[in-house]
């Protein structure tokens, strides 16, 4: 037979016997979770500061957007809101007016996110070099970054004046023609709103880029050299591996940020001429403000934000996708 010795049965649990007093403080500031761990719920006060404004300010208008949808609201009204179901998604399932826009709107988002990626990733790749002034070359770089879309919007109407903006000046002076109304002809309306759209978001796209670059460790860059490497091939094996990642995400988010824009169209051309540059936000916000049909007007958001959610989760699967593989 075994025996057991005092000191032995003291270290047991015995039945009815008081945790000890570091035992009973930790139950008394923690729960305990799905799986035993201590949760401290005095951290979710930590996060109330941050959280309760997202509520207040996203999530609460989403939600009552999402509702407004489904009635006929509208401004000026005196009989009572009613509640209509999908007859709005119906009606814009037939509007040929909102899928044009619709249209524009992708046309405008490519557009606009590819060439401003080409010429981020090209201007950070010749910021990132070690020339003189560079700490002046990034300064004025962000600049337009800097500016409200608004001042943007009017500075690029200046540019583009039929009668006395620098371009047709330029134009003019070198022999070129006469100019043209850029903002309002049915053919350069687009076109010339797309210039403004890639001027100004290129500075954030740039300094997402050099920050992937300066990154990357450059005792690789000088290993691809010594086994006889050219630029374009440390660009392809060392560079682009390194800022894949970074490059996916500000494309992705840039996508969706250019796709709901509104300031900068509205000012330079109010979706005009004829509609070429009414981008989905500037069509709900006259259906909402200009006829004052905020049912409909809520509509078409939700339609736009079922869109850029389900861009949004085919990026992130791909991510995740990405990241099981590595």
């Amino acid at each position: 037979m075994i025996s057991v010795t005092a000191t032995e049965r003291s270290g047991r649990d015995r039945p009815g016997e008081e945790p000890d007093r570091d035992e009973r403080a930790g139950k008394g500031r923690a729960g305990k979770g799905r799986r035993g761990r201590p949760v401290d719920h005095g951290a979710w006060f930590l996060v109330l500061p941050a959280l309760i404004p997202i509520l207040v300010l996203s999530v609460g208008p989403l939600l009552y957007g999402i509702v407004l949808a489904f009635t006929d609201a509208q401004s000026g009204r005196t009989a009572p809101t009613e509640w209509v179901g999908t007859l709005n998604f119906q009606d814009l399932v037939h509007d040929t007016l909102f899928w044009d826009s619709f249209r524009i709107g992708l046309l405008w988002a490519v557009g606009v996110t590819a060439p401003q990626f080409v010429l981020a990733l090209g201007l950070a790749l010749l910021l990132s070099q070690n020339l003189r002034f560079r700490w002046l070359a990034r300064a004025l770089a962000i600049i337009p970054w800097a500016m409200p879309e608004v001042v943007v919007g009017i500075m690029w109407r200046l540019v583009y004046n039929a009668d006395a903006g620098i371009l047709n000046e330029t134009i003019r002076d070198l022999g070129l023609g006469e100019g043209r109304d850029w903002l309002t002809g049915l053919a350069t309306a687009l076109p010339a709103v797309i210039v403004v759209g890639i001027w100004a978001g290129m500075p954030q796209t740039t300094v997402a880029l050099l920050a992937g670059l300066q990154n990357t460790p450059y005792e690789l860059h000088e290993a691809a050299a010594l086994d006889g490497a050219g630029a374009w091939r440390r660009f392809r094996t060392v560079t682009w591996p390194a800022i894949r990642p970074v490059a996916l995400a500000i494309t992705a988010l840039n996508f969706i940020w250019n796709f709901n824009s509104f300031a900068l169209v509205y000012v330079l051309t109010n979706g005009g001429p004829g509609g070429r540059t009414r981008l989905p936000m500037l069509f709900a916000y006259e259906e909402a403000f200009g006829y004052g049909q905020f049912g409909y007007a809520a509509a078409m958001g939700c339609v736009m934000v079922a869109v850029i959610s389900v861009l949004l989760a085919l990026h992130l699967v791909g991510r995740l996708r990405e990241g099981e593989e590595t």
